[in-house]
């Protein structure tokens, strides 16, 4: 099923303003007789800008993975077009032009064709990423085991987990390297005709989301098991078990009977994302509660945090999603963020992100800040300069 884009979204419930900013109805405080103004739905302009600042990034990168995909990590710019497409490939001239602190061209005299390798700097950076991959490795396994735990079956098929392959970090030969590598955990199945990702053995241990190891990290569920006493802050934020973290852009004000109502939505039980989703009404409000869980977990299963729509939407039979899902979405803006800017719209995880910055990168994003900080322009330091930060464990 086709992301609904926001614009269609029904007029009584959602409608454009202007481009950066959208209205969603909420109940208001008696204004004493005046017509009540709508809240606004902020566009968050760092997550947009965060579109903007991964473009340069992603070119050199992959442009990197091209090179060293060839014979004698050598590219005969003839063959360019043939492996980024006609035009595509005049951005990756451009980026072999601008960086030469990464890219080395040759040729053009006598017979020798015209080229493009990495420099020596480049390459030695470049060697050090097999050791990321290295430490990738049992990242990318329990992230995969999880993801199939959150799925209602155990199983995903083959061809989703290769949509959202490179978001996961999973490597190109992820079938070979990882799937066949541990056949205690997964195993490839064909059912009516299609190619599945099986769950082999699920660990309770694993069945534990990232929201709930924040709380145990910031200390919020006390040692006996017990809660410490927290309050309702003025942004929603309510440290209680159940609640998810707010973070509402700039220029949202929400109002006390918003406050209240979220308050109550903060502090609403609900199952636990790797319950089986068939056990739960669609129609009854923990249920509800529990898919935003879901959510949150697969985009915190992901390297950057993020997902296209269209990448979450491919997953609504394996987890069942709500049929208006983006819906969904913009209502817990305070959880997500959904940005146009780019070639698709992007759900962001918001509380992932400090202004631009990824709060908690792991060692694959930070071998990218490695190579990319070669090229030694103000938009691409600016870029590293935003995003640094710790590994993930």
């Amino acid at each position: 099923m086709k992301t609904r884009s926001i614009l269609r979204l029904s007029s009584s419930t959602i409608s454009c303003k202007r481009p950066d900013s959208m209205f969603v109805s909420v109940r208001q405080i008696s204004t004493g007789g005046k017509r009540p103004k709508k809240k606004i739905y902020h566009r968050d302009y760092q997550l947009d800008k965060v579109m903007d600042l991964q473009k340069k990034p992603s070119l050199i990168l992959q442009l990197k993975s091209v090179i060293q995909s060839q014979n004698q990590q050598c590219l005969l710019l003839r063959d360019l077009e043939k492996e980024v497409g006609f035009v595509a490939k005049w951005n990756f001239m451009s980026v072999i032009e601008k960086y030469p602190s990464i890219f080395h061209g040759g040729g053009c005299s006598g017979k020798q064709l015209p080229f493009v390798t990495l420099t020596r700097k480049a390459k030695k950076i470049a060697s050090e990423e097999s050791e990321a991959r290295i430490l990738m490795e049992p990242i990318l396994v329990k992230n995969l085991r999880k993801l199939l735990m959150l799925s209602i079956d155990c199983r995903v098929p083959l061809e989703k987990v290769e949509f959202i392959g490179s978001e996961l970090g999973l490597p190109k030969d992820f079938k070979k390297s990882l799937i066949l590598k541990y056949p205690e955990y997964f195993s490839i199945k064909d059912v009516n005709g299609r190619a599945y990702l099986n769950l082999e053995n699920w660990d309770s241990s694993l069945a534990i989301t990232a929201r709930e190891e924040r709380f145990a990290r910031e200390g919020v569920l006390a040692s006996g098991g017990g809660l410490k006493r927290v309050r309702i802050m003025k942004d929603g934020n309510y440290l209680g078990p159940f609640a998810f973290k707010m973070c509402f852009a700039a220029g949202f004000r929400p109002n006390k009977s918003y406050l209240e109502e979220l308050q109550r939505w903060q502090k609403m039980e609900f199952p636990s994302p790797y319950l089986n989703a068939r056990r739960f009404d669609v129609a009854d409000p923990k249920a509800r509660k529990r898919v935003v869980a879901v959510l949150h977990e697969l985009l915190s299963l992901t390297m950057e945090k993020r997902m296209t729509s269209t990448q979450l939407d491919a997953f609504h039979s394996e987890y069942l999603l709500p049929s208006k899902l983006v819906l969904c979405l913009i209502k817990h803006h305070g959880i997500f963020y959904i940005t146009n800017k780019g070639a698709r719209s992007t759900v962001f995880l918001k509380e992932a992100y400090d202004g631009t910055r990824l709060v908690d990168k792991c060692p694959m994003l930070m071998f990218n800040d490695k190579f990319v900080t070669l090229s030694g322009r103000n938009e691409i330091s600016s870029f590293n300069s935003m995003n640094s930060s710790q590994v993930v464990t």
